[in-house]
């Protein structure tokens, strides 16, 4: 096991949803001190100090948190920012943040100024770059390490393979080529990029417009209609099912969605982008269950019961 400096088991701060599941699933849930805002999983962390805070409200509608990162962003802002003063009162030892998205979480920079501001020389930053399915467990494992946990990390990581190979396997009894269409963002539409086509090959399905590990690819609405998915699936980042049909009583919104023939033959899903979809730790494995009942309804019957609450047929 990883100590402190003092010879204490190290207390972590974890700055990015992603990585408090992480540390919580190698089983260091005790040891961590503070969190981000945006932390919700699992419930033992949810007494935590909020370390960080958004700058653009998250209850504005998508078209209006869409304004408001990219003003920040073009005039070379941070969208997060880091609670120094409660950094401070914590101190911890081990910090894990992200240098992947500068939208996604507060960013390495942010992190390592607040560190030289608060003179913690000693505190170790590890930072995720979880581009596709393989970067993730590479995070795993380099986080695993850093803590003094080697084997616990391995241990998920062929516990998340193993998840994904039987969602694979029994995939394979589909016919035919399934095109899907994953919605990242709806005011601008943007297709899912990252580790979600991976995911969407590993169900038996043939992603749409973005079919590699690009970030994310801003759209029309033609453009998503011209590329005619069997199956479209909504999972805005940061957004749970009911935000995200919330954000689609918007009429303009519901008109570009009704001009694609899967949303008008009733093959539509909303998903919980947040928990899911939108995190790159070990519940991505779920999220491959989840886009398996999406897109092969009928074969993963078990799995639109087991995730009812966070898969909706749409409209």
């Amino acid at each position: 096991m990883g100590v402190g400096s003092d010879g204490e088991s190290p207390r972590i701060v974890t700055l990015i949803a992603s990585a408090t599941e992480i540390v919580s699933a190698l089983g260091l849930a005790r040891q961590l001190v503070g969190i981000s805002h945006e932390c919700d999983y699992p419930q033992e962390v949810l007494g935590l100090p909020r370390l960080s805070a958004p700058k653009v409200d998250p209850s504005l509608s998508s078209a209006a948190i869409d304004r408001g990162v990219r003003e920040l962003v073009r005039d070379g802002l941070s969208v997060y920012q880091v609670k120094v003063s409660e950094l401070e009162k914590v101190r911890p030892h081990v910090i894990v943040t992200q240098d992947h998205c500068e939208v996604c979480a507060v960013s390495l920079s942010d992190v390592e100024e607040a560190v030289c501001i608060l003179d913690l020389p000693d505190t170790r930053v590890y930072s995720l770059h979880p581009g596709d399915l393989e970067d993730v467990r590479r995070d795993i494992l380099r986080v695993a390490a850093g803590l003094g946990v080697p084997a616990r990390g391995q241990a998920l990581v062929a516990e998340f393979d193993r998840r994904l190979r039987v969602v694979a396997e029994r995939s394979e009894r589909a016919h035919g080529d399934v095109r899907v269409a994953l919605l990242e963002w709806l005011a601008p539409p943007m297709v899912a990029g990252g580790w979600m086509p991976e995911i969407a090959r590993i169900v038996g399905a043939r992603p749409v417009i973005v079919e590699s590990a690009h970030r994310f690819s801003q759209v029309g609405w033609p453009e998503v209609a011209a590329a005619d998915p069997d199956v479209v699936v909504v999972m805005p980042c940061g957004f749970d099912v009911p935000r995200a049909i919330h954000e689609l009583t918007d009429p303009e919104m519901v008109a570009g969605m009704k001009t694609i023939r899967a949303v008008r033959e009733g093959r539509c899903y909303v998903v919980d982008g947040n928990s899911y979809f939108n995190r790159p730790g070990p519940r991505l494995a779920h999220s491959a269950e989840i886009l398996a009942a999406a897109v092969h309804p009928k074969l993963f019957q078990d799995h639109l019961e087991r995730y009812r609450d966070v898969i909706v047929p749409w409209p």
